[in-house]
This record gives structure tokens, C-alpha cells and sequence, in this order.
């Protein structure tokens, strides 16, 4: 969970953040919402604004060495969809909508995933590099 004091603004979806808990993720202000870190790894960003409410949802970032297309993941992630702010441009972030029916049943099994090591999810951002 964030540090207290140190975002002024509360996350989206708090029971995401739960559920990752155990590997203690570092969250912090992007862009439009909040980046989750494990470790040196960017997972994910978790957004809820009334601008472009169409992209709202948990934004799964992919590993180098996952397509965007692959099967499995349309799978395990039925309303898995490109970002629309994003237009296009960055093909290794995927959206599970938060206007889903099956939003929170998809967050909570990718936060299961990624409290597995799936190799599917995260990158080292230049930044951290």
C-alpha cells in the first residue's frame, strides 16, 4: 500500500492494492492515475477520472516478450482491450475496464498472476534502469 503522507490523492480500486499487499507495491502519481510498482517493475496503473471514463480500469503492462494478441491472455481476460488515450502508440498496455461486468473477478486474477511472478506482466522502465 502507499506510504501514508505520501500521495495526496487516494488510489482507485483499493481492492486491488489489497490483494497485492503481500509483495508491498509502490504506487505513485502517472499521468492520469496511479503506477503500481513490485519491485523495480512497472505492473500496472490503476485509473478512475471523469475524463475518458472509457479507459478506466487497471492498465496491465505486458513483458517484453508478450504479445498484445496472444490467445491466452483474451482468455483469461475477456474484456482485455487497447487504451484508447494511448492511440495505439503503446501496444504493451491493456485495459480491464472498470465498466465490465466482470471487472473485479479480472483485476483480482491478474493480481493472483502477479502474485505468482507471471512472466506475462511488468517492465524495468528506462527511468530505473
Amino acid at each position: 500500500m502507499p506510504r501514508p503522507g505520501k500521495l495526496k490523492q487516494k488510489p482507485p480500486h483499493a481492492f486491488f492494492l489489497e490483494a497485492l499487499a503481500p509483495m508491498n507495491p509502490e504506487v505513485r502519481r502517472m499521468f492520469s492515475g496511479f503506477a503500481v510498482y513490485l519491485g523495480d517493475r512497472i505492473v500496472c496503473m490503476l485509473r478512475d477520472r471523469q475524463e475518458s471514463p472509457k479507459d478506466n480500469g487497471v492498465w496491465l503492462v505486458l513483458s517484453d516478450g508478450t504479445s498484445p494478441s496472444d490467445p491466452d491472455l483474451r482468455q483469461e481476460f475477456p474484456s482485455l482491450r487497447a487504451i484508447g488515450l494511448l492511440g495505439g502508440k503503446i501496444r504493451h498496455w491493456l485495459l480491464i475496464p472498470s465498466d465490465s461486468p466482470g471487472f473485479e473477478t479480472e483485476a483480482l486474477h491478474a493480481c493472483d498472476l502477479l502474485l505468482h511472478h507471471d512472466p506475462r506482466f511488468g517492465r524495468i522502465p528506462q527511468s530505473r534502469r
